[in-house]
């Protein structure tokens, strides 16, 4: 058995059910997929599709938010913000040198990635909205599959916000994940909670507020690995990652952070027998042993704001981010210790990386936009090499969607609601371009001849008809 043979095996295994004889690999059980890369090897949606064409049923969306949808079996969720006509007096935003002594101490903070340079000038900082007055319900949603037919939604919380979000954001951009038995939400500070199919609550979790940078807005998603829920919690005050029993919701351990806001979702993957948590930020990409928290290995790199989902295959993990600077990053797994520098990076590159979309791993292909464009990028994953560089996706636009595979195409769906369609090639190949009525910014689920866009009106059940 080769290593990537191995390698696989175990990160299938992560993700392998305990409900009934169905397999996370049948279905979307996170928002990046049953493995992490954005494909879905067995599926195999349309091509080309509209508001009057392969549209299998439309959901009206309840609430708002960003979150991406997942499925299992007949079942799909997503994570929503409904606001209610309750008022409150807004919470007072700390002052900057009260924001400044919550940050972390040391070497490792922010800019560590950007050559400890704080990011140039450009015009005046950018903030997120203005504090709440308004409470809002945060609710996890349940639709058959098959109709979009509201099965139940569970209120987690009914709170006010204590911070506002960036003006393209929402109180809801995390994303549910389900084993088929159990579904977790995470509304972040208005905390971890876990439910079972049938929208039975099981447990609950506080784990305190969050202080955003600039009040962008919350949205690292959680990830299972095994028996735990791992759980990342980076921001202005002190950064923490807790590893909680899936069951229970009680904590087996927790490490802290020195690092500042960031927004990558952990990812799992078992190594020589020993399964470890991959979480990239922008002081180091830093990888945690799953049984104790202990770091085996961390890396620079990075820029500062890092939201990309790290992917892997090839005995590597891929690690990208693109805010007022540009990395990506292929560093060999089964290393210790501080591998920034060393030939643990096996390569990378400095231009044209993604801030906002993941990137997407199809065969020995590397998939990844430029900043928040569909300006497009492939490169061989096991050499770097590129098969083709910063070809233009005009009818896309804009895009926070992360890309999705399958049936040999990679579909990128921009924020005007329009899905451009590329061969999975060595070649640049537009097959389609799409056009929905709707602004999306959720990332696509896929399941088998079915794919699911979640607009800020509407969802889809995009099939063939």
């Amino acid at each position: 058995m080769t290593r990537l043979t191995a390698l696989t095996i175990a990160i299938i295994s992560l993700c392998t059910l305990t409900a009934g004889a169905d397999s996370a690999t049948d279905y979307w059980p996170a928002w990046r997929g049953a493995d992490s890369t954005g494909v879905a090897p067995k599926a195999n949606p349309p091509l080309e599709w509209s508001e009057t064409k392969n549209i299998k049923w439309k959901a009206e969306i309840i609430g708002q938010g960003t979150s991406s949808p997942v499925v299992w079996a007949d079942k799909m969720f997503y994570l929503t913000a409904i606001k209610t006509d309750k008022k409150a007096a807004p919470t007072p935003n700390p002052l900057p040198a009260e924001r400044a002594r919550n940050r972390p101490p040391g070497g490792q903070g922010a800019f560590r990635g950007m050559g400890g340079r704080r990011p140039g000038g450009g015009g005046r900082p950018f903030h997120g909205g203005s504090n709440p007055t308004n409470i809002h319900k945060f609710n996890l949603v349940c639709l058959d599959r098959n109709t979009g037919s509201l099965l139940w939604q569970k209120t987690a919380r009914e709170v006010l916000p204590h911070e506002g979000h960036h003006p393209t954001g929402n109180f809801a951009s995390y994303s549910p994940l389900t084993d088929g038995a159990y579904v977790w939400a995470s509304f972040g500070s208005r905390g971890v909670h876990c439910y079972d199919m049938n929208g039975n609550h099981k447990w609950s979790r506080d784990l305190g507020k969050l202080t955003i940078k600039m009040m962008f807005g919350e949205g690292a998603t959680p990830a299972l690995a095994g028996d735990a829920l791992i759980v990342v919690k980076d921001h202005e005050g002190q950064s923490t990652i807790y590893a909680l029993d899936k069951l229970t919701g009680k904590t087996l351990w927790e490490k802290p952070r020195d690092e500042a806001t960031s927004w990558s979702t952990p990812l799992p993957v078992t190594v020589g027998g020993t399964t470890q948590v991959v979480v990239s930020a922008s002081g180091a990409i830093r990888s945690y042993d799953l049984k104790t928290g202990d770091v085996v290995w961390q890396c620079g790199g990075m820029t500062g704001n890092v939201i990309p989902h790290p992917v892997i295959g090839f005995d590597m993990v891929f690690c990208a981010s693109g805010f007022r600077g540009n990395a990506l990053l292929a560093i060999e797994l089964g290393r210790t210790g501080d591998l920034t520098g060393s030939d643990a990076v096996r390569w990378q590159v400095g231009e044209a990386t993604p801030y906002v979309p993941s990137p997407i791993l199809y065969g020995d292909k590397l998939y990844v936009c430029s900043t928040n464009r569909a300006v497009i990028s492939c490169y061989n994953a096991k050499t770097g090499k590129p098969y083709f560089q910063k070809q233009s996706l005009d009818a896309v636009g804009g895009i926070y969607a992360s890309p999705v595979g399958a049936a040999d195409r990679i579909y990128f769906v921009g924020r005007t609601g329009k899905t451009q369609v590329i061969k999975n090639s060595e070649k640049f190949e537009i097959l389609a371009t799409n056009i929905l009525d709707d602004e999306i910014d959720a990332s696509p689920a896929i399941v088998g001849d079915e794919m699911f866009l979640k607009g800020m009106k509407n969802l889809y059940c995009i099939a063939a008809k």
